[in-house]
């Protein structure tokens, strides 16, 4: 075979796998060319170890190793075949001594192994001398691949003032060689830049610090980090990466006043929490770091007070407490400033506070007249006369030239015409007599003017009180009526009353109730204090006749035990009852209404009775006229039409209402559900035994009625229209009986009527008729 036209390969370093199938077992067994050769004792296989070194290919194939047989004699009877991955492309082989060839540049980074299969066969026969053997060719590493940092640019953060060796970051770079043979993948990491603040470590490129550094002096580092492969050896590939590296802040410095005094002023007459002036402490940390609270320190804290704004990180002094310049014109504080975090690692070089001194000036102002008090209080006895002295009021000019005051009412409730105030000193007094009961307390508004300015007012409450007196009798409570029937005895309870009385007693109220002395000889009733401010009632004797007086006006005498003690007289109404003890004061009140007009209790409900009668009747017209407007018949009304229907029959008398039936005199025929009919000539004769016993209020009338009305109320069929039936009785008492011929053949039992005889000569041929009839008969 001729190679010479084969294209340059690149030398590599092969190792063989082989991997033998006996006929009778075919499982596999791999050996490494690298380390042993194997020459089997029985018939197969026999490999040689090849060692090649991967080289750029010039003009020849590059030769691998060689495949060969046991039986092979060297005669060129054997043939060897290749197959499998790349096999006649990238390998080949010398059929007749085995020997395998390259003839391409191998990449092992894209396929790192190739499975082929090897076969020796007789060129005579065409048969195989050996089994078919699998065997891999595994590509060897070179260094042909730079290392590379996929996770770059780093960005890293450490706190500030951190100790030697703290770790910042890890770096990490990749190198695409085979890590398991030779130092191709073996990375070395050094530091190009970042001395002599960081170090790091060479096979873990982890980045350390190398001393301590301030955030204030500088808050950022950038370090370049190299990685080389081959340990770092002549010839090796590299790579770098960037690693920025902030400084984080710790509260490593304490705030610090610009200033080591400061000059406010204020005047007087600025109100309570009025700005006076800021002050300002530096910080060169950052964040809650440069948080700082300021503080007042002194007896000042009282007057003044420092808040602490959160944006800008000023205190703010306030005014606490109003001043006053002729008091006290210039104040001293010492104001504090502290961090509100403390890094407890820094509190023992230095105190993390400062502090400065501040001087405020009070400036003078033209003040409003000042007031003794805020408010007063004052006390007045009710119905004093007018122009009496309730109090006194006072203010001052707090200023050094002390200007006049003029005084003055600006309001009061319920009404400032009860009071006038003297305009120069200030005195309250009355302008009419007062009454607790209308008013127990008067606010007034009192001003004071500057005479030289009026400008400067300044107001005073003023609280009235007006003492109580014992000026309103007491009273009844509400309007006291009540009733006693005329059956009542005497010493029967009619009334339990109470008081009540609008002054305001200090001890409590307590009244006394007694009989006037005007009715106290000739009364029908007695009063019994009860010792807690009520009374009962009684009645003084038995019986009372409405004939003779109909109500009793009692008037009761009330005392309370004020100073003076103070009564009067209520009067309590009493009216008789035509009752029991059972009956409302309602009840009786109207009873006797009417009994002064003269009418009657039968009288009364007759006269209400027909009231209602009228008002039923009208609602039934009005009910009556709604629905014949509504009617869903009106098309039809010719249908329900009643007629009269005349029957020249005597009938069975007034008791033979179940001789016919009522349905008849019906325009239509309706079916009706009857109870069974008993014999009609039977019942006629029953009906005849009994009416001289029987009336209109008999039980069989009674339940002839009831049984019609329900059989019209419960039909169906029938149309909504009203009926009229009459049914006549005789009476009870009469002799004649029935005259009805009806049955008088029911029966051949004998019958009587001499009786007839009796009722005398109008009857007589009537008599003679039946007599005859009878004898006939016989």
């Amino acid at each position: 075979m001729n190679f010479s036209a084969l294209l340059p390969l690149m030398v590599m370093l092969v190792q063989l796998w082989p991997y033998s199938l006996s006929t009778q077992n075919r499982s596999a067994q791999n050996t490494d060319l690298s380390f042993m050769a194997v020459r089997r004792v029985k018939r197969g296989w026999l490999w040689e170890p090849l060692f090649a070194t991967e080289e750029q290919i010039s003009l020849s194939p590059v030769y691998i190793g060689q495949l060969k047989s046991d039986l092979d004699k060297q005669d060129g009877n054997l043939k060897y075949i290749l197959t499998g991955e790349g096999a006649g492309s990238i390998f080949v082989i010398d059929e007749y001594n085995g020997k395998i060839y390259v003839t391409q540049k191998l990449d092992r980074e894209k396929k790192p192994f190739y499975s082929l299969r090897a076969q020796a066969i007789n060129r005579s026969t065409q048969l195989p001398v050996e089994p078919e053997s699998e065997f891999i060719i595994k590509v060897r590493d070179v260094n042909d691949h730079e290392p590379q940092f996929l996770d770059g640019p780093y960005v890293a953060t450490v706190p500030e003032m951190s100790p030697e060796g703290t770790s910042v970051i890890q770096v990490t770079a990749t190198d695409a060689d085979d890590p398991s043979y030779g130092n191709s993948a073996r990375l070395l990491y050094s530091l190009i830049q970042g001395q002599p603040y960081f170090s790091v470590e060479p096979k873990t490129g982890v980045i350390r610090m190398a001393s301590q550094m301030d955030r204030e002096t500088k808050d950022q580092y950038l370090v370049i980090i190299q990685a080389k492969d081959m340990v770092g050896q002549p010839g090796a590939f590299s790579a770098t990466a960037t690693v920025t590296i902030n400084l984080s802040d710790i509260n490593d410095n304490p705030p610090k006043f610009q200033q080591r005094l400061y000059h406010m002023s204020v005047s007087e007459e600025a109100p309570v929490g009025t700005t006076v002036g800021k002050v300002f402490a530096e910080d060169s940390d950052i964040g809650e770091n440069a948080a700082m609270n300021y503080s007042i320190e002194g007896d000042s804290s009282h007057v003044f007070d420092i808040i602490t704004n959160n944006k800008t990180q000023e205190g703010i002094i306030l005014l606490k407490k109003t001043v006053d310049y002729e008091s006290k014109r210039r104040y001293s504080i010492q104001a504090k400033v502290v961090n509100k975090y403390l890094d407890e690692r820094f509190l023992k070089e230095e105190p993390f506070e400062d502090k400065t001194i501040i001087k405020i000036n009070v400036e003078d102002a033209d003040e409003p007249p000042v007031f003794t008090s805020e408010n007063y209080v004052m006390e007045i006895v009710e119905g004093a006369m007018s122009g009496s002295l309730v109090g006194v009021v006072t203010a001052r000019d707090p200023d050094d030239d002390d200007s006049p005051i003029r005084y003055s009412i600006v309001q009061s409730t319920p009404s400032k015409r009860l009071f006038s105030i003297n305009e120069h000193n200030g005195t309250i007094i009355t302008t009419k007599p007062l009454d607790r009961e209308i008013a127990s307390w008067h606010n007034i508004t009192v001003t004071a003017t500057e005479t030289r300015n009026p400008e400067k007012i300044s107001e005073a409450n003023v609280y009235v009180q007006v003492l109580d007196v014992n000026d309103n009798a007491p009273e009844f409570p509400k309007y006291y009526e009540t009733f006693v029937c005329e059956n009542a005895v005497s010493g029967q309870l009619i009334k339990t009353i109470s008081a009540v009385d609008q002054d305001d007693s200090a001890e409590g109220h307590h009244f006394y109730f007694s009989l006037a002395q005007e009715a106290t000889n000739n009364s029908h009733f007695t009063v019994k204090d009860n010792q807690d401010n009520t009374a009962g009632i009684f009645t003084s004797k038995s019986g009372f006749r409405r004939q003779e007086q109909v109500f009793f006006y009692l008037p009761i005498l009330i005392q309370d035990n004020g100073i003076p003690p103070l009564t009067s007289t209520n009067t309590l109404t009493v009216t008789v009852c035509d009752c029991d003890t059972e009956v409302s004061t309602f009840y009786c009140r109207y009873g006797a209404f009417m009994y002064s007009l003269g009418l009657s209790t039968e009288a009364l409900v007759a006269f209400l009775a027909c009231i209602l009668i009228l008002l039923v009747f009208f609602l039934a017209i009005v009910t009556i006229r709604q629905q014949k407007k509504k009617s869903p018949f009106s098309e039809k009304m010719e249908e329900f039409r009643e007629n009269i229907v005349s029957y020249d029959d005597e009938g069975g008398g007034e008791e033979d209402t179940e001789a016919f039936d009522i349905s008849a005199l019906r325009t239509r025929t309706v079916m009706r559900t009857h109870k069974p009919r008993r014999k009609v000539t039977s019942e006629i004769h029953s009906l005849y035994r009994q009416s001289l016993q029987v009336g209109p209020d008999s039980a069989i009338f009674r339940q002839f009625i009831s049984e019609k009305l329900e059989e019209a109320n419960t039909d169906p069929t029938v149309p909504p229209y009203d009926s009229l039936q009459t049914y006549a009785f005789e009476g009870t008492g009469s002799l004649a009986g029935s005259l009805s011929s009806l049955g008088s053949n029911v029966s051949d039992a004998d019958q009587s009527y001499d009786y007839l005889a009796d009722w005398g000569p109008h009857f007589k041929q009537l008599a003679g008729m039946y007599a005859s009839h009878r004898s006939v008969g016989d």
